[in-house]
């Protein structure tokens, strides 16, 4: 079977890496929110500004680090960005056990986990494109996506009781643990890394800097697909802070059932990054895509309707089960895509530029929604939120959508996402 193809001991460790951080993640999910509510006593404005300030402060910083990381050895960049992640956590449960932990010291801790995030994706999504086979990438990228998924069906529950028995910064601690751990795995991997070209280079280009957004923008599969994901991540993750303070606050949910909503659902996301092979086997990559970045607009409108109790858990649940099966088809086939048609010379930086497009775009949409929130009431922003998403469909690449150039030599018509291929 596909799924079971042996990567390599290298890709193992690599994995292995992924897999505890990821962990660690689903462990710490919606820590940042929960300990403002919960210790800092923030209201919706601040918690979306927390969310919002982090990643756009970190996406600025990011922008060069695409470039750099592109003419540098990748391990040791993922080694670097893991320690420092670690480092910066780890003073949130020091400064809540001194008394200290201030709403400053969590804006910061998120602006320095978010440049590193958009600088270890970039690194890593390299290493992967020069570690495995091209006919592989999907396979890789599928185990990667079914982690994440498993990873968040076990971690936020275990994390909402750790929260309620040992107190609310518990899971910051073991995300920061998590990430020494992968640098460990990393730094396990072996093996030599060839020096990238440029390497001593002692300053970046205004072309390197912007290398990335050309490709993305020029080419005619990946410009409409970057504008999707830009739409819908910012979307879906504006609503994350306020449906925080609706379920928290304002419908009295406990940490653990808060985690619990959000987690059950997360085996939909493993079930779609397992099936991602075979669908993309069968119908295509771009018939794939298209379905499943469609299905996935369909569902978060539903989340305006959480009410108390068991039925409102039920509800999230039963959207988030249908969201997340379709993101996970989706990502696996999306992140194979980017990585086959970029030229390895070019892969961190356009990783980069989307990243640092993705985390300006949830944002920017978070600071809006911050502000509608607490203009109108979360559960309004959450709607409106839902409402446009229904129209990001029209973002995804279209099947009449010419294609100027033919797919790279060792790309099957079966691996060609454009829209001209047969099996479109």
């Amino acid at each position: 079977m596909a799924g079971r193809r042996a990567l390599g001991r290298r890709f193992g460790w690599l994995w292995a890496a992924y897999a505890v951080s990821a962990y660690g993640t689903g462990f710490g999910f919606g820590a940042f929110p929960l300990i403002a509510v919960l210790v800092l006593h923030s209201g919706p404005a601040q918690v979306a500004a927390l969310a919002a300030a982090g990643r756009a402060v970190g996406a600025l910083l990011a922008v060069p680090l695409g470039p750099w990381v592109e003419f540098r050895r990748k391990r040791p960049v993922m080694v670097a960005t893991d320690l420092t992640r670690c480092a910066a956590l780890a003073t949130v449960p020091a400064a809540y056990a001194l008394g200290l932990l201030t709403f400053a010291q969590l804006l910061a801790v998120s602006v320095v986990v978010a440049a590193c995030d958009i600088a270890f994706k970039a690194a890593s999504g390299a290493h992967l494109k020069a570690l495995v086979a091209p006919a592989d990438l999907l396979v890789a990228n599928s185990r990667f996506e079914s982690t994440t998924w498993t990873a968040t069906v076990v971690g936020p529950p275990l994390g909402g009781a750790a929260i309620g028995l040992l107190g609310p910064v518990t899971t910051i601690a073991a995300d920061a643990a998590s990430y020494l751990l992968s640098a460990l795995g990393i730094r396990a991997i072996g093996g030599t890394e060839p020096r990238p070209a440029r390497a001593a280079a002692t300053r970046l280009r205004a072309a390197d800097l912007l290398d990335g957004w050309r490709h993305i923008l020029g080419h005619p599969v990946l410009r409409p697909l970057f504008f999707n994901v830009v739409a819908v991540n910012g979307l879906i993750m504006a609503a994350e802070p306020l449906l925080a303070v609706l379920l928290l606050g304002h419908l009295g949910f406990a940490p653990w059932q808060y985690g619990l909503a959000f987690a059950a659902p997360c085996v939909g996301g493993l079930l779609g990054s397992r099936l991602a092979h075979r669908l993309v086997a069968r119908h295509g990559p771009a018939k794939v895509l298209r379905t499943a970045g469609t299905l996935r607009a369909v569902w978060p409108l539903g989340l305006a309707f959480a009410m108390p109790g068991v039925p409102g858990i039920a509800l999230i649940i039963t959207v988030q089960l249908g969201l997340v099966t379709c993101i996970g088809v989706f990502n696996p086939v999306l992140a194979t895509y980017r990585l086959t048609h970029t030229a390895p010379s070019r892969v961190a930086r356009t990783l980069s530029a989307w990243s640092v497009s993705t985390s300006a775009g949830i944002a920017v949409a978070t600071a809006l929604w911050g502000v509608l929130g607490a203009l109108t009431t979360p559960r309004t922003a959450i709607a409106l939120s839902g409402a446009l998403l229904l129209t990001t469909p029209f973002l995804l690449p279209r099947p009449t959508t010419p294609t100027p150039s033919p797919p790279p030599a060792h790309l099957s018509p079966e691996e060609d996402l454009s829209p001209t291929s047969p099996r479109s």
